[in-house]
């Protein structure tokens, strides 16, 4: 199994790859996150020998089984689900990165948890860039206002945007709900609002729709099911 989950990364990496250079990028631009959502810790180390080291949770009570499972292999650790305040003093110690800030009071918490302990978080604001009612994320109309307020947060690094792309079949809706993440971003960086300049990165696209979201700009996509296959009950 282990062999297998090595060949579907290195053709996920291909994919992205490819994707780039499309477009004209340079496929180093683009990072790869594994999304290890309902794997067992055995995958997970599997994916790191296999060597994935960016990888994405989605549920806190997950993060925290596995995390300790994670303490002998090298790896960088984000957070990318739907994340509720309660939940955020056991996610802060055991990631590097939350992706999923959609509201001004959780940056408020997550800062001062990093402050408590005297690090620096980085954060995405996560954007409902398609408006499906379904989906997390801030409405674009008010993402810049809270990358604003996030970026002067002191402990905290505001790194760049994040979306989930439309869940549609036309290609110019999803293509259209990752460009306007790539202009939201293009609005924050040009603010002249402190913290935000270095905010560039675009986390978008997943497994099935990740060469869309390259083609728009993304500088990490995420990916589970196109290595780990379907999930899991």
């Amino acid at each position: 199994m282990s062999s297998e989950l090595a060949n579907r990364l290195s053709a996920v990496r291909e994919r992205v790859a490819t994707a780039a250079r499309v477009v004209g990028r340079d496929p180093g631009e683009v990072q790869l996150l594994l999304a290890v959502k309902a794997q067992p810790a055995e995958q997970v180390q599997a994916a790191i020998r296999a060597g994935a080291t960016l990888l994405g949770h989605n549920r806190a009570q997950e993060l925290a089984a596995t995390a300790p499972c994670l303490v002998e292999y090298e790896h960088e650790m984000h957070f990318i689900g739907r994340l509720q305040s309660n939940k955020a003093t056991k996610v802060v110690p055991l990631v590097s990165c939350v992706q999923s800030v959609d509201r001004f009071a959780l940056a408020e918490r997550l800062d001062r948890l990093a402050g408590n302990v005297g690090r620096m978080l980085d954060v995405f604001v996560q954007v409902n860039t398609s408006g499906e009612p379904t989906k997390a994320g801030v409405a674009p109309e008010a993402a810049v206002d809270l990358a604003t307020g996030v970026g002067a947060l002191p402990h905290l690094r505001l790194r760049g945007l994040m979306t989930v792309g439309a869940n549609s079949d036309d290609v110019d809706v999803v293509r259209e709900s990752y460009e306007r993440l790539a202009r939201l971003r293009d609005d924050i960086v040009s603010s002249g609002a402190p913290g935000t300049a270095e905010a560039r990165e675009l986390s978008m696209g997943m497994s099935g729709d990740l060469e869309i979201a390259v083609a728009a700009g993304a500088t990490m996509v995420r990916v589970g099911t196109a290595v780990f296959g379907a999930r899991p009950a």
